[in-house]
């Protein structure tokens, strides 16, 4: 996608506009999957190595307002684009400890923040042919924003157009709900018992917001300062790591936040605004990717540059980072083309393709939860080895009548399984519990 030319926040809203409106509004049917896959250069072994780039994964600009007026079947929501440029409004510093943070909609009727309101309940619904179990526990209209899904020790968390919500895993329902206007579609960042979600962001700096676990009332926030020009693909900007510090993309640099204190370290990234991070388990090495098919490591402790590869020819942008002990994990492309890769010790000359395309406009975000790696879509539910990319357990996605069902964002918690779903036919989105999940996927 050609964004030459544009301010960042106009290319940031066209990337998430590509993201949930990939094509004209239609629900994409198996045949339509079979004819783009066949297009392509030829048939690839699923998990090989890649040894020729794929081509052709670019996509051209279109106009902004006319891609505006796409009516999106999928389970994203509008809300999640406006919140690109609605809420940049300044939030106040860690300490002032406010009672309330996030601008609620003008279109939205809504409790007061940090007040505990109870959604509705839903009888389990079978979905996706009960492949791995599936059972539909949420599905509140308007549904929750895609891929938004994060998991604490005995709750759920997500973004829903207008608010952040607190889920009981057990039963699906919504049991603490702030009026939140999130940045983008960032999910939450579980730390101990608060969770943090990127509330606005400018060329001057980026506001994380702090909510207790239980009650979602508000607890303040940080404002982290940015080095030039923030990212106009960003896409995993927020991670934590086993210190408990979070990791905060903040233009041409990393901030690194102690949650009790604000920014304690910057590391600069000299490559150029910063669209993902993710930082290793034992919490040594931070790897960072500059929107291009680059990936670079840095040494946590010193904040040096120790490593760096590049892939030619593979797609538009990288995003969506996730560190393992055995290497970093992505994505590549948007929509249509979205797919997940495994450099194996971060090594992008060793690149293993994980997933295929996902199609129907949803992501294929992979995930690190319950000690193996997941990776969703609308082709095949997945369970991977985190250190060789080994392919544990799979199951193939039904279609219902020829149009694509999708799971995301597969989050552990509990020791249940949950994931998003949609199905743009049945008209159904929502939170899936996967009730019967392979011992293989246990970790």
């Amino acid at each position: 996608m050609n964004t030459e030319g544009l301010t960042r926040q106009e290319r940031q809203l066209a990337e998430m506009l590509h993201r949930v409106t990939p094509e004209p509004p239609r629900g994409l049917t198996t045949e339509d999957v079979a004819a783009r896959v066949a297009g392509q250069a030829g048939p690839r072994e699923r998990h090989a190595r890649l040894t020729s780039p794929s081509r052709g994964w670019t996509r051209k600009w279109a106009p902004v307002l006319a891609a505006a007026s796409v009516f999106v079947v999928i389970s994203v929501s509008a809300g999640a684009v406006v919140g690109l440029t609605s809420h940049h409004s300044p939030a106040p510093v860690r300490g002032s400890r406010p009672t309330a943070t996030g601008s609620a909609s003008s279109q939205v009727s809504s409790p007061s923040p940090g007040q505990t309101s109870v959604g509705p309940s839903f009888a389990p619904k079978s979905v996706a042919g009960g492949i791995w179990g599936a059972e539909l526990i949420n599905h509140q209209k308007p549904p929750f924003t895609q891929d938004t899904l994060a998991g604490g020790a005995d709750s759920l968390y997500t973004l829903a157009p207008g608010y952040l919500d607190r889920i009981n895993p057990g039963t699906g329902q919504v049991v603490a709900r702030v009026p939140f206007q999130a940045s983008g579609t960032e999910p939450p960042v579980v730390v101990g018992s608060t969770v943090w979600v990127v509330s606005s962001d400018t060329d001057t700096d980026v506001v994380l917001e702090d909510f207790s676990g239980q009650t979602l009332a508000s607890l303040g926030s940080v404002r982290v300062p940015v080095t030039g020009q923030l990212s106009g693909t960003p896409a995993g900007v927020i991670t934590s790591g086993p210190d408990g510090h979070l990791y905060v993309a903040a233009g041409s640099a990393v901030a690194v936040v102690d949650p009790g204190r604000g920014v304690i370290k910057t590391i600069p990234v000299s490559a150029g605004p910063v669209s993902s991070v993710a930082v290793s388990p034992d919490g040594t090495k931070l790897y960072v990717s500059t929107g291009s098919f680059e990936l670079l490591t840095y040494d946590v402790a010193t904040g040096a540059n120790i490593g760096s590869s590049s892939a030619q020819g593979i797609g538009s942008f990288i995003g969506n980072l996730v560190a393992t002990a055995g290497g970093v994990w992505g994505t590549v492309g948007v929509g249509m083309s979205e797919w997940t890769w495994f450099a194996p010790s971060a090594n992008l000359d060793q690149l293993i393709r994980a997933s295929q395309a996902v199609g129907a406009g949803a992501d294929s975000v992979p995930t690190y939860s319950g000690g193996v790696v997941w990776l969703g879509g609308s082709r095949t539910l997945e369970c991977v080895n985190p250190d060789t990319g080994q392919e544990l357990a799979s199951v193939a996605i039904p279609a219902d009548g020829g149009v694509l069902e999708h799971f995301g964002r597969v989050t552990v918690t509990g020791g249940g399984v949950y994931a998003s779903y949609s199905d743009a036919k049945a008209n159904l989105a929502g939170l899936a519990a996967l009730t019967a999940t392979p011992a293989a996927c246990s970790g």
